[in-house]
């Protein structure tokens, strides 16, 4: 069981979603058989909330055993998370919140996988955040996408804005009014038919960038439902984008300086799909 206070207007559904990574999993099942409660009252629908509406999700033994990360490290001042996909980052640290106070840095898509860093005290929360905000996070991703690539690295630059109410963004080629420029690297590229797996750095870190702008190049993330190709996903049955944050290091000037040089790194891969025949 677990007890959630809305904090402001929202979803059950989003409730779960960015609380309770199990109940999350479980959402349909919960409906369903009518195992959540808001404010005492049993219901099956994802109802709309409002500040202190108070929720109570009843998953089972094995609903609340199942798994959402792992750990790659943690000391005295941070822990790095290896973040299941379908999980959101708002859930995973509202769980690592509750074992070791844990402090909110940078986050993921719901559906990508990876390390994640998470501070555990307020000194290290201020240096991991200068550490994102001047670009001394170096972060590595795979992913696998659609179609070859010409050249197996490059540096792709475009302009990406936000369109806040379609919940995506739009990228361009040339600058746009209220859009910002994105560097994109990838790197060690290779292909399969196609499929192609690739190495991914960013140099600018900004919403959905991997995925809107290697679209944008002609190189969908397979898997990819909100930027990518709908034909060649459902040719390989695939629901979920293919993309990993695999590799997370740091450059750090302050109390945080002793874990400079270390590589924290994910335990999950972009692994090529696989047809069913």
């Amino acid at each position: 069981m677990k007890k959630i206070i809305c904090d402001g207007k929202t979803t059950l559904r989003d409730l779960v979603d960015n609380n309770y990574a199990q109940g999350s999993f479980a959402f349909s099942r919960l409906l369903r058989d009518r195992d959540i409660r808001v404010n005492g009252e049993k219901t099956g629908r994802n109802l709309p909330l409002n500040a202190g509406d108070e929720v109570t999700v009843y998953t089972t033994p094995k609903e609340e055993a199942r798994a959402f990360y792992g750990i790659v490290f943690e000391d005295e001042n941070v822990l790095v998370a290896d973040k299941y996909a379908g999980v959101n980052s708002e859930a995973l640290f509202c769980a690592l919140r509750e074992r070791c106070g844990a402090r909110f840095i940078h986050r993921l898509d719901r559906n990508t996988c990876g390390a994640m860093i998470f501070a555990k005290n307020e000194a290290a929360e201020i240096e991991l955040l200068a550490a994102f905000r001047e670009r001394r996070a170096k972060k590595i991703y795979e992913a696998v996408c659609f179609h070859p690539f010409q050249k197996r690295a490059d540096i792709l630059t475009a302009y990406l804005k936000k369109d806040a109410a379609a919940a995506r963004v739009k990228v361009f080629s040339e600058p746009q009014s209220g859009a910002e420029k994105i560097v994109t690297e990838y790197f060690d590229a290779e292909s399969r038919g196609d499929l192609s797996r690739v190495k991914v750095r960013l140099h600018s870190g900004k919403t959905h960038q991997i995925r809107a702008h290697l679209a944008f190049a002609g190189h969908p993330v397979a898997g990819d439902e909100k930027y990518g190709d709908e034909a060649l996903n459902k040719k390989y049955k695939l629901k979920r984008h293919i993309l990993v944050a695999k590799r997370l290091s740091f450059s750090f000037s302050g109390a945080l300086s002793y874990l400079n040089g270390k590589e924290f790194v994910s335990s999950f891969s972009a692994e090529y799909p696989i047809i069913e025949k």
